[in-house]
C-alpha cells in the first residue's frame, strides 16, 4: 500500500529549483520528487573510495575486515576517521 510522505518547511528557493527541474523533465513536482526518491533509494552502498558496491560485494568487504567484536569495529571506524582528516 502506498505511503504519503511530507516535507515540512522546505525553503522557497529549493522548491523553486525543484519546480524548474520538474518542468524541464516534463513532470509534475510530485512526479519529479518521486523520481528523485526512487533514484536515491535504488543506489547501492558505497565503499570508502566512493565506489558503488553490490550487496554481495559489500558483505565480502565487511567480512574481509575481520571484525570479531564491537570494540574491533570501533577501532576500525576511528582509524578510518583519522585517515580522512
Amino acid at each position: 500500500m502506498p505511503t504519503t510522505l511530507s516535507i515540512k518547511n522546505a525553503p522557497d528557493e529549493i522548491v523553486a529549483r525543484l519546480k524548474k527541474r520538474a518542468a524541464l523533465n516534463h513532470r509534475s513536482l510530485q512526479g519529479e520528487l518521486m523520481a528523485i526518491i526512487e533514484a536515491a533509494a535504488s543506489k547501492p552502498a558505497f565503499d570508502a573510495d566512493r565506489e558503488y558496491l553490490t550487496p554481495k560485494q559489500l558483505l565480502a568487504r565487511v567480512r574481509s575486515l575481520g571484525i570479531s567484536s564491537p570494540s574491533t569495529s570501533v577501532d576500525i571506524i576511528r582509524a578510518d576517521r583519522d585517515r580522512d582528516q
